[in-house]
């Protein structure tokens, strides 16, 4: 590891091996040499005269990359593409003169764009569904425990912990939902040459346009993509970057939501996050469990966010049929989105694999509101008692404010119920009001909502994708 120079946190802390192989410059470069082997292979199947011993010897040099020609070419053309062709071509003596043939530069690099976003694309809906999982797993271990719920953060009618963490799980549905639609309509570039218009190609094959149209098609399947786009400038519309980093903004907003709550529930010591037996939470505070994963989801979070501006101010600012300023932007924030959600993803398969969950502490903090939750199911009991539901309803009212002031001025135990049994107009005893405070009572059909949402929505997801699922994550620091 080098210590004298800047290096990029998503690669050195937390995007996995897996994700930076898909955005590395051997991955480009390789892709490169498949795309002018498609491309050579696709123009000798329509007739021009290119041999299939030249064809053989690219693919017999297609990894063996000679990258020590490729730089010193660079150096001296300064232009990628033109100095890996020339690499190729010393490599392939037989097949130079035919590399790269009626293509412009975008062929290979725009292409390229497209092939590696897909398959990132792919290993984000492997996380995802993965994260799916085992958030499933869990909101359906805790679908009837219940939990004190919450609206502006104040306490409110009470649900489950199983039901809470479906929250967070359909809005992951979603966000896959998003991820295959993109998926769908990732389109090859293709070789439209300069300007879009494969004028380079009219020449090649002599303006026969049936055959110059089985070109991009061709390319297409070679690549293993369905179709190319169907009309473009040089490049293919930058808008399709815009909707990449959009599905990936989403997840990481979904991640966000999830990570806030969590943070929140720590505090209230309700649900943590995992803590290894040798984790430090503070340097000073040694008692301290901080929430350090979760407040990295939310701070990764963030950047991609902000992140998917990039290129829709990119795609909005293109002139004509192309510019080159959106190029060191696209190699900035297409990686970087990417590697982030990796990253984001693989914090999120750690911590709801190791959720802690602390029924006694959700209890007493829920055993603490309930009386006053429980008031209108009181106020029934007591009008079959016999008693006059408005007059009632003020008398609750009146009590219910003694007894928050009890609580919040005087720092004790809720006495709402006692001071209820006191009252005669109640008619009730302080037992009978105590068969009240169910806490089951309270959570209305939040375990069947789970279940439902499971069985309906999540398991035929999962069993969908269980080809996908049996990944784990490893986190570096």
């Amino acid at each position: 590891m080098s210590t004298d120079r800047y290096q990029s946190p998503l690669s050195e802390r937390y995007a996995s091996k897996e994700m930076q192989y898909i955005f590395s410059p051997d991955k480009k470069f390789r892709t490169w040499r498949r795309l002018w082997i498609a491309l050579a292979e696709t123009e000798m199947e329509l007739g021009l005269p290119i041999t299939q011993e030249q064809i053989e010897e690219l693919k017999a040099h297609a990894d063996d990359i000679n990258y020590e020609v490729a730089k010193a070419r660079e150096k001296e053309v300064r232009h990628d593409v033109m100095s890996h062709v020339y690499a190729y071509g010393v490599q392939c003596p037989k097949a130079k003169g035919i590399i790269h043939l009626g293509a412009t530069s975008c062929y290979v690099g725009d292409n390229t764009d497209i092939i590696v976003m897909t398959e990132a694309l792919l290993l984000v809906k492997k996380k995802l569904v993965n994260v799916i999982a085992k958030l499933s797993a869990f909101a359906d271990q805790y679908k009837e425990l219940p939990t004190l719920a919450f609206t502006h953060f104040q306490p409110a009618q009470p649900t489950t912990v199983g039901k809470r963490a479906s929250l967070w799980l359909q809005e992951f549905c979603m966000d896959l939902e998003d991820v295959e639609y993109v998926l769908s309509t990732m389109k090859l570039l293709g070789s439209k040459g300069t300007t879009g218009t494969q004028a380079s190609f009219l020449e090649l094959f002599d303006g026969d346009q049936e055959t110059i149209d089985r070109i991009d098609p061709m390319i297409a399947k070679k690549m293993g993509f369905e179709s190319c786009v169907p009309v473009s400038g040089q490049t293919y519309s930058r808008k399709t970057d815009t909707r990449v980093l959009n599905v990936l903004a989403g997840i990481a907003a979904t991640a966000h939501k999830m990570s806030n709550d969590i943070r929140l529930l720590q505090h209230l010591k309700e649900v943590e996050e995992p803590f290894e037996k040798s984790q430090i939470g503070s340097s000073a505070m040694a008692y301290k469990r901080n929430p350090m994963r979760s407040e990295r989801i939310a701070s990764l979070s963030r950047y991609v966010m902000i992140d998917a501006l990039n290129p829709a101010i990119t795609s909005a600012t293109q002139w004509f049929e192309r510019t080159l300023d959106d190029s060191a932007n696209k190699r900035l924030s297409v990686p970087e989105g990417f590697l982030a959600v990796d990253g984001i993803l693989d914090l999120c398969l750690n911590v709801v694999d190791g959720l802690e969950v602390y029924p006694k502490v959700i209890e007493k903090r829920l055993m603490s509101e309930l009386p006053f939750m429980a008031t209108e199911n009181i106020i029934m009991d007591a009008v079959k008692a016999g008693g006059d539901r408005q007059e009632l309803h003020e008398k609750i009212r009146q009590l219910s404010m003694e007894a928050g002031q009890h609580v919040k001025r005087e720092g004790k135990e809720n006495n709402l119920l006692d001071l209820i049994a006191a009252d005669p107009s109640f008619k009730l005893t302080r037992e009978e009001l105590q068969a009240c405070m169910e806490p089951s009572r309270y959570v209305g059909r939040s375990k069947i909502q789970v279940e439902k949402f499971l069985q309906d929505v999540v398991n035929p997801i999962l069993e969908a994708n269980k080809e996908l699922l049996g990944v784990t994550a490893e986190i570096n620091v």
